[in-house]
């Protein structure tokens, strides 16, 4: 089932995902609910909150539901390893038409749980270390709007309320 974005500054965007505690059929039915989501928006990650759950789940797909493999789950995620930097053009499904660039490290490593409750590492660099910071700080209750530099944030803000005057956003 496809679910509905939430658009900034819905609140639940900005408060710490609550730890997943239960692996159960529910749990999976959002995470399959998300990739859904993720597809029909032609995004390659979603975090709960973005679809107004509060929970420490995220789904990441760079394929874009092309490579099954390329699927991955990350529930109670933290990162454990950052190293290097790149500034790189980001978007995000929450903040629709929007693009900036942001500072991110060039890799990182990432512990994490499965849909199974089972943990795991994994490194990503570039696009994939990208995400992974991206859909992490979601869970976090951070935007990447508070990423950018104090004049694209603001001029970026100002785009936003301009929209919802118009009744766009």
């Amino acid at each position: 089932m496809i679910l509905k974005i939430v658009k900034y500054p819905e609140p639940v965007l900005e408060q710490p995902g609550e730890p997943v505690t239960e692996f159960d059929d529910a749990l999976r039915k959002l995470v399959a609910d998300m990739f859904e989501t993720t597809y029909a928006s032609q995004g390659i990650g979603l975090a709960a909150p973005q679809v107004g759950v509060s929970k420490r789940v995220t789904v990441i797909d760079l394929s874009m539901g092309k490579d099954p493999a390329q699927k991955l789950v990350l529930i109670n995620p933290e990162i454990i390893v950052r190293d290097g930097k790149q500034y790189e053009e980001e978007g995000c499904l929450s903040f629709p038409d929007i693009r900036e660039k942001v500072v991110r490290a060039a890799k990182v490593r990432i512990r994490a749980q499965d849909e199974n409750g089972k943990w795991f590492e994994m490194d990503g660099d570039e696009l994939l270390a990208r995400c992974f910071q991206h859909e992490i700080d979601h869970l976090d209750g951070v935007l990447f709007i508070f990423r950018m530099s104090a004049l694209k944030r603001s001029l970026n803000l100002r785009k936003i309320r301009k929209m919802q005057g118009e009744g766009t956003w």
